[in-house]
């Protein structure tokens, strides 16, 4: 019998100006390890780039913890660490221009702060999400969660990250950034789903081991 494998995400590739630099920053900042590779941007974006990259973490301390190490480590805070209907937590910038969030379900907890993350989220911002959900749907992928027009998140379970798509108003907004923005997607999405380009721009390829 054969079993189909299930697209998932292996890396993603961010376009920075200076990759040593960057990759500095994100040892200093998450510890994070070959889930996210950089190469030379050859043409700065400016701007939102349509996606933000979100650390799912377990407690409130954590997110606090791992916000103020990366503010600590050059970023800027985009949204200080809050309570919301959806949990706790903070959006910061890198240096490159990359917006992170870091989140976690849990409202109280008096836990000491870690630096694990339990989850990497690749949110994509789509102009029409009904429409890239279907794109995604017919190169195989599931859904796990949809919410109509406005936000789907798909079955990835064994992926070490997580896609999920969202309105591009509603992720700038989410972010803290402006919509607007030039430049490429700063953006490349490695896993085992061949290589394509979305509705919405953003590039996949065959990830590397």
């Amino acid at each position: 019998m054969t079993l189909l494998l299930r697209p998932s995400i292996r890396s993603v590739t961010l376009d920075v100006p200076d990759p040593t630099a960057a990759g500095a920053f994100y040892a200093a900042a998450f510890g994070l390890d070959d889930q996210v590779r950089l190469r030379t941007a050859d043409a700065p974006p400016t701007g939102f780039g349509g996606f933000m990259l979100s650390l799912a973490v377990s407690q409130p301390s954590t997110v606090e913890g791992l916000i103020e190490s990366a503010v600590e480590a050059g970023a800027a805070t985009l949204k200080p660490p809050a309570k919301s209907a959806s949990g706790y937590g903070g959006v910061v910038q890198a240096p490159d221009g990359t917006v992170w969030k870091i989140a976690t379900a849990a409202t109280n907890g008096n836990g000491r702060a870690t630096r694990q993350i339990d989850q990497i989220v690749l949110l994509l911002g789509a102009e029409d999400v009904a429409a890239s959900k279907e794109f995604y749907l017919n190169r195989g992928f599931g859904a796990a969660k949809s919410f109509g027009s406005t936000y789907v998140e798909f079955a990835t379970a064994s992926s070490p990250v997580k896609l999920a798509l969202s309105r591009r108003y509603a992720l700038a907004e989410d972010a803290g950034v402006a919509l607007d923005g030039t430049g490429s997607r700063r953006l490349s999405i490695g896993g085992n789903a061949g290589a394509f380009t979305d509705p919405d721009g953003f590039a996949w390829e065959p990830a590397s081991v």
